[in-house]
């Protein structure tokens, strides 16, 4: 919409309209910003991130904050964090300091387990010493240590135990990912129909499309409801493919970052959980083995790439950004959109698709 408005009160949308209807609003204390033409859009919502500014989410409370004012500077203005995969005790603290975060900063939305119930083939940057089998004895310890605020674990189906850990998950209200995984085109339908319902970080971690072996990536886009993650950085998945993404999943790609550590800072060597990682010209690696290691990406660049170089509308390289996952996580009601009610998130992009400013719950941040 051209000439449009939106107005905040509080941490809500109050109203929203085009033209000069937002004059009748204003009082003599109204804080008034002018986009001078460029885009207006909800904020951005990342589902699957681990860090910044040299700074890991499994490394506390500090670490997660360093994280997220790096990503909120770039326009996410609701963070879902990431853990890699950890021993036990780690994960369940690791789980509890989100869990306390998540009630003192409504920007929190959550944590992400990605990870400890993996395929040993598709690892990835995660330890494989410390990959294991879900047993119903951690699951209940995570729901416990999370304290509701699990929103989402990425586990490889075809494992032992996995088929009861999808249903206890999804009991619980937690969003289930298939990722990292062996499972073939029957195994991630069995998955999803069990009530799985994203794929993380699609093509990445997983067999691909074969044209007699379809993978999980075509179980994903064959399934009314799943979402598919996407790495849209220009080295975890080739433009034309997240083309092929969009046009098969219409409406339910979720760009995502899988941001590390070296995000917003240098070339250098970093740390992934345990495992060491090399970052040269943006692109993270294990030092062993030389895997990619998550990315450097933050949402605006995601969107600029998905319009530039991916050719999709902006409208729809919003809506990948905002109320897909929004509605992957369950916050379909209040996030992901500017509408009347809705949380006073809104992003101000220029048109080199550069972040002009900021608004998170009503209040700016700094872009």
């Amino acid at each position: 919409m051209r000439d449009a408005w939106v107005a905040f009160s509080g941490p809500l949308v109050l109203a929203v309209g085009a033209a000069d209807g937002w004059r009748e609003l204003a009082g003599p204390q109204t804080a008034v910003t002018d986009a001078g033409g460029h885009w207006l859009t909800p904020g951005f919502v990342d589902i699957h991130c681990h860090g910044a500014g040299g700074a890991a989410f499994d490394d506390g409370a500090e670490g997660i904050r360093t994280g997220l004012a790096v990503h909120r500077a770039h326009g996410t203005t609701r963070s879902v964090i990431s853990l890699v995969t950890n021993t036990r005790a780690n994960l369940l603290e690791s789980l509890s300091v989100i869990a306390g975060l998540a009630a003192t900063d409504p920007l929190v939305l959550g944590s992400h387990l990605e990870g400890p119930f993996l395929d040993l083939e598709f690892k990835g940057a995660h330890n494989e010493s410390l990959l294991r089998q879900a047993d119903a004895g951690e699951l209940d310890a995570m729901l416990d240590a999370a304290a509701g605020t699990l929103r989402q674990i990425t586990l490889a189906p075809e494992l032992p135990g996995a088929t009861a850990a999808i249903g206890r998950f999804v009991d619980a209200g937690v969003a289930v990912a298939v990722g990292h995984t062996a499972a073939d085109y029957e195994q991630s339908r069995a998955a999803f129909d069990a009530g799985a319902s994203i794929l993380t970080h699609a093509f990445n971690g997983m067999r691909g499309i074969h044209h007699r072996a379809p993978g999980p990536v075509a179980a994903a886009t064959h399934t009314p409801g799943v979402t598919l993650e996407v790495i849209n950085d220009g080295t975890h998945v080739h433009p034309e493919v997240v083309r092929m993404a969009f046009a098969s999943a219409p409406g339910r790609i979720a760009l995502i970052t899988d941001a590390m550590a070296a995000t917003g800072s240098a070339d250098g060597e970093y740390m992934l959980g345990a495992l060491a990682v090399t970052v040269q010209g943006g692109v993270a690696r294990l030092v062993e083995g030389g895997s990619i290691a998550g990315s450097t990406l933050t949402l605006d660049d995601a969107v600029r790439r998905a319009v530039n170089e991916v050719g999709v509308d902006m409208a729809t390289a919003i809506d990948a950004v905002t109320a897909v996952p929004a509605r992957t996580i369950g916050r379909a009601a209040d996030l992901g959109a500017l509408a009347v009610g809705f949380a006073a998130d809104a992003v101000i992009m220029r048109d080199d698709f550069s972040v002009a400013a900021v608004w998170a719950n009503g209040t700016p941040l700094p872009a």
